[in-house]
C-alpha cells in the first residue's frame, strides 16, 4: 500500500521515511532541473549517505537504466529517492525492478519480481502522476517500451507543491493538459470502475477550478491542489490505463517534437466529438446508454451541461493556452495513422477504424 505525503514542506518528511525504512545509503535519481530546486539543499544536508544518478536523457534509454543499476549495486545502495518529472521517476522505477536481475541478460526479457527496494518519489511537475502508477517508459533500440509491474509503484509519494514554482509556463501548460487528458480518458475507459471514476472526477474538478491561477499567479493552496489533481489522475489511469488520445499522441511527439501533454491534448476533443456522434460503435460491455451518460458526467465535472459543450470548452481551453496542432502532409498523415498501438485502442469505448484515425489526424493537423 502506497503512502502519500502532501502539502507545503512535505519534502521534509523524507528524512523520517528514510530512517523508518532503515536506509543506510540511498540513490538519488534526478534530472537537470534538480539543481534549481530548493529541495537540493535539503538533500545535501541529510546525514544519510547518498549517491546521485542523473546520467539519462529526457526520453530515457534502456542503456541509461543499465548504468543506473550498475552504480546502484556498486555503491551498495538499499533505497531509491526519485526527484523530477516522469522520466526521472520512470528511471528510478526501472532501477528498482532490474537491480537484482541477471546483468548478463536483457532485463526486459527477464521475469519482473518485486526486489523489495524501497522507492520514494517526489514529482517536480504536475502531469504524469507517475509517482502513483505501475508504469514506466524507456526506449530500447529506438522503440518505446512500456514496463508494467505492481512492484514499481513507489512506496511513498511526496507531493511537494513548492517545486512547481520554478516550472516554465509552457511546461506548466503541457503537464497540466496531460493530467486533464489522463483523467478524462480514464473516466471513459472500458476498464473504469467506481474508484477510478472518483479519482478522475476529483482531478478534473481541481484542474478546471485552478488552472488560470496556476498559470498566472498561483498561491500555495492552488499549487497544492494542482499537484493533488495530477496525482489523482495518475491513480485513475493506474487502474484503467489510457485510451485513444494517448495512443495517437506518441508518433506526433516523435515526428514534430511537441511535448507529450501538448500532443495528447490536441487530439482529445476531436476524438471525443467523434465518439459522441458515433455511439453505435460502442465497444464498452456496459453499453451505449452507459457511455453517453459517462460523457455527460465528465462534462458536468468540467462545469458543462452536455458533452458537446464540454468538447467546445476543451477546444477553447487549447486556444486560450495557445496550444495548436502541427501542419501535416499526406505522407505524414499516413505515417501517423499506421503508428497507432492497436492494443491501446481496445481500452477506448468506441471503435476507431484506420479510416477514422486518418480523418481524426487530418482534423488535428489542419490549422
Amino acid at each position: 500500500m502506497q503512502r502519500i505525503v502532501s502539502g507545503a514542506a512535505s519534502y521534509k518528511e523524507i528524512e523520517k521515511i528514510l530512517e523508518a525504512i532503515d536506509a543506510k545509503k540511498f540513490m538519488l535519481v534526478c534530472d537537470s532541473a534538480y539543481q534549481f530546486l530548493a529541495v537540493k539543499d535539503y538533500f545535501e544536508g541529510l546525514d544519510i549517505p547518498s549517491v546521485v544518478f542523473n546520467d539519462f536523457t529526457a526520453n530515457p534509454l534502456y542503456e541509461d537504466v543499465c548504468k543506473g543499476v550498475k552504480i546502484f549495486n556498486a555503491e551498495q545502495c538499499d533505497a531509491i529517492v526519485a526527484v523530477g518529472g516522469g522520466s526521472s521517476i520512470d528511471v528510478a522505477k526501472c532501477i528498482k525492478l532490474f537491480c537484482k536481475m541477471d546483468s548478463a541478460k536483457n532485463y526486459l526479457e527477464q521475469e519482473f519480481v518485486d526486489t523489495g527496494i524501497p522507492l520514494i518519489a517526489l514529482p517536480t511537475t504536475a502531469g504524469t502522476g507517475s509517482e502513483s502508477t505501475r508504469y514506466a517508459v524507456i526506449y530500447y533500440k529506438g522503440e518505446k517500451q512500456s514496463v508494467t509491474s505492481q512492484s514499481i509503484i513507489p512506496n511513498y509519494a511526496v507531493l511537494e507543491p513548492g517545486v512547481l514554482k520554478t516550472l516554465p509556463i509552457y511546461q506548466k501548460k503541457c503537464t497540466l493538459l496531460d493530467a486533464l487528458c489522463q483523467a478524462i480518458e480514464s473516466w471513459w475507459s472500458v476498464n473504469s470502475n467506481d474508484e477510478s471514476k472518483e479519482y478522475s472526477k476529483i482531478a478534473i474538478e481541481k484542474i478546471v477550478k485552478n488552472y488560470k491561477d496556476y498559470l498566472c499567479n498561483p498561491t500555495d493552496e492552488v499549487l497544492a491542489d494542482i499537484m493533488l489533481a495530477s496525482n489523482y489522475a495518475g491513480r485513475a489511469i493506474n487502474i484503467t490505463t489510457t485510451t485513444s488520445a494517448h495512443a495517437m499522441s506518441y508518433k506526433m511527439t516523435s515526428v514534430y517534437g511537441i511535448p507529450h501533454g501538448h500532443a495528447v491534448a490536441i487530439g482529445l476533443p476531436h476524438i471525443w466529438e467523434y465518439m459522441i456522434s458515433n455511439p453505435d460503435n460502442c465497444i464498452d460491455s456496459r453499453g451505449q446508454k452507459y457511455l453517453l451518460y459517462t460523457f455527460e458526467q465528465i462534462a458536468n465535472s468540467m462545469g458543462c451541461q452536455t458533452a458537446s459543450e464540454a468538447v467546445v470548452m476543451f477546444k477553447e481551453l487549447l486556444k486560450e493556452l495557445q496550444i495548436e496542432g502541427p501542419k501535416a502532409t499526406k505522407e505524414e498523415l499516413e505515417l501517423l495513422t499506421a503508428s497507432v498501438n492497436v492494443g491501446r485502442l481496445k481500452n477506448n469505448p468506441v471503435k476507431l477504424s484506420e479510416d477514422v484515425l486518418y480523418e481524426l489526424y487530418f482534423k488535428i493537423t489542419q490549422r
